[in-house]
């Protein structure tokens, strides 16, 4: 769940998320203006269940108790418990402003309280780890099963790369790149690829590779295959070859190596994007589409179509539509667009 000091300019954030076609939570943003009833009273309910305290003028929540009880229950011995240093957290300071710890408890508690949600599924960075646990206990403490009902992917930190150098960046100095600037440089479409590209380690973020109009590129690697399947299905079909119905098409004439892994690898969509939901791991997908751009071409570069024997140009030309079909459903499951010209 991403975080918004009320100073920031949220008129201007939804618009930067409107202009790149990334869907947000409206509510988030309504709570970032107007949250302060809607945490107090969420605090309050703390209160009522026992597990709030007031110390040096600021309230607590009793995060120690709450985790060790949780990890008592799971099995773990007080000894393995003690090792970890527990501590319990401000939830309003003694000035009386409460903490975005406070503010995320209320607003994991207004979705799934309130609004009803099911599951609520948050991607967080990485170094925001030890957090995890701590909302979830709070949520567990409200009642709301947040042990079950809020999941939480944790994404590596993006590496930007520059000439084959990395660019350095830090929170202390202030040194920084915002997406909304790098999106000025970079396009939509290769930031959505890149950043989707890995689960469980950095991203490496090329600057000069996300730019480049080449096979270099991942994403301009896929997207051109996807053209250049629409540019030959275009000309076929002023050819009066226009794409045949499955049941109309003699399979059996699909005889090269080739053809026969272009078309496991397209029976493969349905289990990669299970696993991709199961997994919370989006980054299958580039896999996948990467992997079938790559077959399809080594295909085209082997098995000619347009001049092949009628029954044969018919089950290419399907095989190689069935590609463009797969390859346009891959890309829009992470937002990428599938150009017919390139």
């Amino acid at each position: 769940m991403a975080r918004f000091g009320l100073d920031r300019n949220i008129p201007k954030m939804q618009a930067d998320l409107r202009r790149y076609g990334v869907e947000y939570d409206e509510w988030f943003f309504e709570s970032s203006l107007h949250e302060s009833g809607q945490v107090a009273d969420t605090i309050e309910e703390l209160t009522r269940r026992g597990f709030t305290y007031e110390k040096d003028g600021a309230l607590w929540l009793k995060t120690a108790q709450i985790l060790t009880d949780k990890l008592l229950a799971a099995g773990k011995k007080q000894e393995e418990i003690d090792r970890l240093d527990l501590k319990d957290d401000v939830l309003r300071r003694a000035n009386g402003f409460y903490t975005y710890f406070a503010s995320d408890i209320a607003y994991h508690r207004n979705k799934l309280e309130k609004r009803g949600f099911d599951l609520a599924i948050n991607v967080w960075g990485a170094d925001h780890h030890g957090h995890v646990a701590r909302l979830k206990g709070a949520l567990d403490a409200l009642g709301l099963d947040g042990e079950h009902r809020l999941q939480i992917v944790l994404m590596q930190l993006v590496k930007l790369m520059s000439d084959g150098k990395e660019v350095r960046m830090s929170k202390r100095t202030g040194k920084a790149i915002s997406l909304t600037n790098l999106l000025d440089d970079i396009p939509v479409d290769s930031a959505r690829y890149f950043f989707n590209s890995r689960a469980d380690s950095p991203v490496l973020f090329d600057l000069e590779l996300a730019q480049r109009q080449d096979n270099e590129n991942p994403v301009y690697y896929v997207q051109y295959a996807h053209a250049r399947i629409c540019t030959l299905v275009a000309a076929l079909a002023a050819e009066g070859h226009a794409v045949p119905e499955a049941d109309g098409v003699d399979a059996s004439a699909l005889t090269d190596e080739t053809e026969r892994e272009l078309v496991k690898q397209l029976a493969a969509l349905p289990e990669e994007i299970r696993l991709a939901a199961r997994d919370y791991d989006p980054s299958r997908v580039n896999k996948y589409v990467t992997e079938l751009a790559a077959r399809f071409h080594r295909f085209y570069t082997s098995c000619r179509i347009k001049g092949a024997e009628p029954g044969v140009l018919e089950a290419r030309l399907l095989l190689a539509d069935c590609v463009r079909r797969v390859i346009a459903v891959s890309l829009s499951v992470i937002g990428v667009t599938a150009p017919e010209k390139m």
